[in-house]
């Protein structure tokens, strides 16, 4: 894993929903936020799937909260009876739900246009209506991440670094944003940032942007990482092993990967083996680790460059 920059925050990814682990709906989430950081010199740290049990959300979700990284946590923030990831943030926090006055008048300005779309009158305090406020109902300390495709929104909050006792309750209002709720800070100050969107990647995805865009374009770096690598035909990893070894420990800021292919469209069998870092560190890596490859006599494909 790595970081944009020293001071960047490592970013996670929570899953939740029974749909997903049991196949009934593939998720799309983990693809499209890897390519929505990278679009911004960013890169995923780590990524959880979680069904939808109450206990084990809480638990993931204490965990995200104290580690100081910035998670993204889609699905369950609904109002149906299998939607708990609400209440279960509520829970890894110490703190109470309470209706979002901004939720509040997001939801009914929605459910003012759709009765308008539908040439209906719009009535607030009907059952179906009243109910469905419960999708504003965030833990106490949370400010809005807007939605741009309905205007239900999300909700963010912050936790406290190596704090897992729900007593603590949240951050102090101190460290209140202008839109309510905990500002942003560097990775580590406090706890984790959590954002909470729908399940639909049709809300979702833009809402994350919105987040990263809104909160961490300081973090931004569109030079910070490169890979370069080749590919190796006819090798065995474990011959390789000592190079890379030597490798990494002649540049400390760089590290080895090797993906190795049996059925590659393209090249058949084959080792994608190269070093990853800061560009002027790759090249130097790079050049050690083909200058150290040639005693094997290996056969070679294309070289390929990531930035």
């Amino acid at each position: 894993m790595h970081n944009a920059e020293p001071s960047a925050p490592t970013f996670g990814l929570i899953v939740i929903g029974d749909e997903i682990l049991s196949g009934k709906r593939a998720d799309k989430h983990l693809p499209k936020v890897i390519e929505l950081l990278a679009a911004r010199g960013l890169a995923l740290g780590w990524a959880e799937y979680v069904g939808d049990e109450p206990a084990r959300i809480t638990a993931t979700l204490k965990r995200a909260f104290a580690s100081g990284d910035v998670v993204f946590c889609t699905g369950g923030i609904g109002a149906t009876p299998d939607d708990h990831t609400r209440q279960c943030a509520a829970a890894a926090l110490g703190v109470p739900l309470a209706l979002h006055p901004e939720a509040e008048r997001l939801i009914h300005e929605r459910l003012r246009d759709t009765a308008r779309e539908k040439g209906l009158p719009y009535e607030p305090d009907r059952p179906d209506n009243r109910h469905r406020l419960n999708m504003g109902m965030f833990p106490e300390g949370a400010r809005i991440v807007p939605n741009p495709y309905n205007k239900i929104p999300g909700f963010a909050l912050a936790g406290r670094a190596g704090d897992t006792d729900p007593a603590a309750g949240p951050l102090p209002r101190g460290d209140a944003a202008p839109s309510g709720g905990s500002a942003p800070r560097a990775a580590g100050e406090r706890g984790g940032m959590i954002y909470f969107v729908p399940g639909f990647p049709v809300m979702a995805w833009p809402m994350i942007e919105w987040a990263l865009d809104t909160d961490w374009s300081q973090c931004f770096r569109h030079d910070a990482w490169q890979e370069r690598s080749v590919v190796i035909y006819g090798a065995m990893e474990a011959t390789l092993t000592p190079v890379m070894e030597r490798v990494e420990a002649a540049h400390p800021g760089v590290k080895v990967f090797s993906l190795p292919s049996v059925d590659h469209p393209e090249h058949g069998a084959h080792i994608d083996l190269g070093v990853k870092g800061a560009p002027a560190a790759v090249q130097a890596a790079y050049s050690d680790l083909r200058a150290w490859l040639v005693p094997f006599g290996l056969r070679y494909g294309p070289e390929l460059v990531r930035p």
